[in-house]
């Protein structure tokens, strides 16, 4: 009976150092810390990719009710890398918390600001292309092919060899 008292403290000693030693706030207690370096941590339900490439991790089904978001620019997709990887995972995001229409978020610049999850982005691949949804590839820009003088077309009132103008004999 005493081992299992002493496995059961043991446990629970075990727990509340693991969460103290993480020291991330959940995503509903992030408002509240506006302005400050933080961790935050949350369960990413998606990842949304809005206008001109922007990426929204969400954290919660209706994202404009969600207390917080995280943020990634496509100028920084090639230093965080595919972000899309992340729906479903429990991750830890360290950075400013900032204020933006009346919600917290992180503005995702560096994989090196994800605790948990960091491991599980792969690089985007090298043709991927953020603002055409779908296709990796924003092509290539060729200059116009030049055209070729055109032939002049033979005359037909022209004279040509022995059609000169001769005259027969009579």
């Amino acid at each position: 009976m005493r081992v299992k008292k002493c496995f059961a403290v043991l446990t629970l000693l075990l727990a509340a150092d693991a969460a103290v030693a993480s020291d991330c706030l959940p995503i509903a207690q992030a408002s509240q810390h506006v302005g400050e370096t933080r961790c935050v941590t949350g369960k990413v339900v998606r990842v949304k990719v809005g206008s001109r490439g922007v990426h929204f991790v969400d954290f919660c089904e209706d994202q404009m009710a969600c207390p917080f978001t995280v943020v990634v620019f496509p100028s920084d997709l090639k230093d965080v890398g595919d972000v899309r990887r992340l729906a479903g995972q429990v991750i830890e995001i360290h950075g400013p918390v900032t204020l933006y229409h009346g919600r917290a978020e992180i503005v995702l610049q560096r994989v090196s600001q994800l605790t948990n999850g960091s491991t599980l982005i792969p690089p985007l691949p090298k043709n991927y292309d953020v603002e055409k949804e779908g296709h990796y590839s924003a092509g290539r820009i060729h200059p116009p092919k030049k055209l070729k003088p055109a032939k002049p077309a033979p005359s037909t009132t022209g004279t040509y060899g022995n059609e000169a103008d001769v005259e027969e004999p009579e």
